[in-house]
């Protein structure tokens, strides 16, 4: 039981990929996803997506590239306007974050830094339905409320065409940017798609009630690119870390179990008795709208009642959450300190 490998290496072209192979008596998948972009043209090229730590670092980058470019004299104003015009896809969760958070920055710090820019610079949120879809009713009015207080334009539309300087959306509308973030949720990865696995419905791979992927013996996965089969009676579990989390964690027990019972090795385990399946419960949803105010919903589902909060205390209730998540004390540290200074002098250090 062998799994081939092959090495990347990025911007290194002149170099031979190195194969190798690696034998395994257990085997855990666990190769997350990719943005979803549902076949629209011009995407993969001109947005920049909410994944990974490059992803941020290019945010960054196009957002100080064009506030400089935007201050080259002789520029039009529509050009001005193009530049500065921050546009983000997608109301779920990150979107919305995003999109709150950017335009926070904007008004604190951009504008205090760039004089030249007050009257141009702008962000426009996207979303084909309605934000935070899956937050109650009253959460969802009051994050787009606030939104539109913070200075986020809430435009309805579904994105048709994407190009290096504009998008199209399904009316015919056109929509100049400069800065495109898309945010529309997660899919299978192409490396999942080619995996000759069983698959659930939505393109992951296929796992029982104890994460295993069923015709091949010693093989689990979790996380994003898995899926419950259809034959279990399950749902598909959402694309959240904690689902990936909470599996990891059933994982590590249920693997230990097999490790002392005898099991360890390949094809051991075959009739072993696994105890307790996986069950998740949904610890409920938070969400940041911008300076000090976030949504809490604590709900099971939308159809379940249960509490909901909206405001200062959801932002300390989510700061809070957030603070314990951090790894590292150094690094909670540093985040406490920021939070205090925040909150105290109205100044985040982390951006000067």
């Amino acid at each position: 039981m062998k799994v081939h490998c092959e090495t990347v290496t990025d911007e290194l072209r002149t170099l031979e990929p190195w194969k190798f192979k690696i034998s395994y008596d257990k085997l855990v998948i666990a190769l997350g996803a990719e943005a979803s972009t549902f076949g629209i043209h011009g995407v993969k090229e001109n947005a920049t997506f909410l994944r990974e730590v490059h992803h941020a670092q290019e945010i960054r980058r196009k957002l100080l590239l064009n506030l400089m470019l935007s201050d080259v004299p002789g520029i039009s104003e529509e050009e001005k306007s193009r530049l500065l015009h921050c546009v983000v896809v997608g109301g779920g969760p990150t979107g919305v974050e995003f999109s709150g958070e950017l335009s926070d920055f904007i008004m604190r710090d951009v504008r205090q830094r760039y004089s030249h820019v007050k009257d141009y610079i702008h962000v426009t949120l996207i979303e084909a339905n309605e934000i935070l879809s899956s937050f109650d009713d009253r959460l969802r009015h009051y994050a787009t409320t606030q939104l539109s207080k913070s200075g986020v334009r809430l435009v309805r539309g579904i994105v048709k065409d994407v190009d290096s300087q504009k998008l199209i959306l399904n009316d015919g509308t056109e929509v100049p940017y400069g800065l495109l973030v898309w945010s529309t949720g997660v899919g299978p990865s192409t490396l999942v798609k080619s995996l000759d696995l069983p698959k659930s419905p939505g393109g992951r791979i296929g796992i029982d009630e104890w994460l295993r992927v069923p015709s091949v013996q010693d093989v689990f996965a979790v996380g994003d690119c898995s899926g419950y089969l259809e034959s279990t009676g399950k749902t598909v579990l959402p694309a959240l870390a904690q689902v990936a989390e909470r599996q990891g964690k059933y994982l590590f027990s249920l693997l230990n179990r097999i490790g002392k019972a005898g099991g360890g090795r390949a094809n051991s385990a075959k009739d072993m008795e696994l105890g307790d399946p996986f069950v998740y419960r949904h610890l409920g949803s938070m969400a940041t709208i911008g300076r000090y105010k976030a949504l809490v919903d604590l709900r099971q589902n939308k159809e379940s009642k249960g509490l909901s909060l909206a405001g200062f205390l959801s932002w300390l209730v989510w700061r809070s959450a957030y603070l314990t998540r951090v790894v590292s004390w150094r690094n909670r540290f540093y985040v406490a300190v920021n939070w205090a200074t925040t909150f105290v002098f109205g100044r985040d250090i982390s951006r000067i």
